[in-house]
């Protein structure tokens, strides 16, 4: 399968990385001076971190859209291509006739993947969307931080990697559709409509109730206990989302008393006395360190974990196992860590691949070998400014 992706920064690449992560030729067109991921820090040795972390496992390709030769170019590409994906604002292909009717007439197999801010349809559609914008309009961070504090972004960007999630999903299954019929498909994405689709319960507790759900830090706003508590030397969280995991945690950390408690005997009721039942786990819990009670609560089978840095997961034993931590080769930068592919199975290659492409890398390999192009018909595009 072939991936024709024109997307920039970080929804779209998030995308059709994950579709190179599964096999796809990805090849990611960019505009003269490049993706604006590519100055986004962090930064070695004058090359984004940030760029090479999402753009793995792709070709790279430097097409000049506003020069007549460029954009036949790429109108070329598409109809070569089994995918295509853009994150332009709603009408930005279609006006220069890269559109899904332009493209589709060439290419009746395309899947065409538009992933914008607010979608192609509705009083918002022309509005450009950053993540913070996507979390605070989705209703993400009307829900998030600690009780009484002001709204908080989610700490990874979830604006775009969420809708990413959905965009590969949705290609996945217009792949499928099109095994079937033949024909392609025009796929609609709406940045703030993924990330909506995730408040998950705050909706429903709006509609049960009538009250907009708040903050409420890292508790959970039905299951108690389900947070994170203060040990000697840090943090620790535990879940103890049954009758039984409760009384097999109160019996671990040696409070038989909270077990035996009839105000505390089902989840309704410690959801009823939350403010008590955390303030005792917290005052038995910082008695002794993290270490001694993952290894007490782990041993009783009581699920709890350690509140890990990126420090920690660097080291990670089990993200090692699972061929998580990943290490890259990238020109300009050296070798990297990165995650690996979370997708995986007995018959599947979750290997990271090829790193992210260099400026205009692979420009003459790809007009070669996708749509044909010669020596002298390459050079000719190079000196009318129309790729690079």
């Amino acid at each position: 399968l072939t991936v024709l992706d024109f997307t920039r920064v970080l929804a779209g690449p998030f995308c059709t990385m994950i579709l190179g992560d599964l096999g796809a030729r990805v090849i990611k067109v960019e505009p003269p001076g490049g993706d604006e991921a590519r100055h986004i820090g962090p930064m070695k040795n004058e090359s984004s971190v940030y760029f090479a972390s999402i753009n793995r496992g792709k070709e790279g390709i430097a097409i000049n859209l506003k020069q007549p030769a460029g954009l036949e170019v790429a109108r070329r590409l598409a109809g070569t291509a089994d995918v295509l994906t853009e994150n332009f604002r709603p009408g930005t292909l279609e006006r220069i006739g890269l559109g899904y009717q332009d493209v589709s007439q060439v290419n009746p197999g395309i899947i065409y993947a538009s992933l914008s801010g607010f979608g192609q349809t509705g009083p918002y559609r022309e509005r450009g969307a950053y993540d913070i914008i996507i979390q605070a309009m989705s209703g993400l961070m009307s829900i998030t931080g600690q009780p009484g504090g002001p709204p908080t972004r989610v700490g990874a960007s979830v604006g775009d990697t969420i809708p990413a999630l959905y965009t590969a999903i949705a290609i996945l299954a217009g792949l499928q559709q099109r095994s079937t019929t033949g024909r392609g498909v025009r796929l609609d994405i709406g940045m703030m409509d993924a990330a909506f689709a995730v408040v998950e319960n705050a909706m429903a507790r709006y509609w049960a109730s009538d009250e907009d759900p708040v903050p409420i830090g890292n508790r959970h706003p039905a299951i108690t206990p389900f947070s994170a508590f203060t040990t000697a030397d840090g943090s620790i969280v535990i879940g103890a989302g049954n009758d039984a995991l409760w009384r097999q945690l109160c019996l671990t950390i040696g409070r038989p008393d909270l077990a035996d408690d009839e105000s505390l005997a089902s989840n309704e009721l410690r959801n009823a006395n939350i403010e008590r039942l955390s303030a005792e786990l917290n005052k038995t819990l910082s008695s002794r360190s993290t270490e001694h009670w993952l290894k007490q609560l782990l041993e009783a089978k009581v699920p709890c974990g350690r509140v890990n840095s990126m420090s920690d997961l660097a080291g990670d034993p089990h993200l090692a196992a699972r061929n998580m931590l990943s290490k890259m080769d990238q020109p300009g930068i050296g070798r990297m860590l990165v995650p690996g592919s979370p997708i995986k199975g007995e018959e599947l290659d979750d290997s990271i691949g090829k790193p992210a492409p260099a400026y205009g890398e692979h420009t003459r390999r790809i007009l070669e070998t996708s749509i044909g192009l010669t020596d002298r018909e390459i050079d000719e595009l190079y000196d009318a400014g129309a790729v690079e």
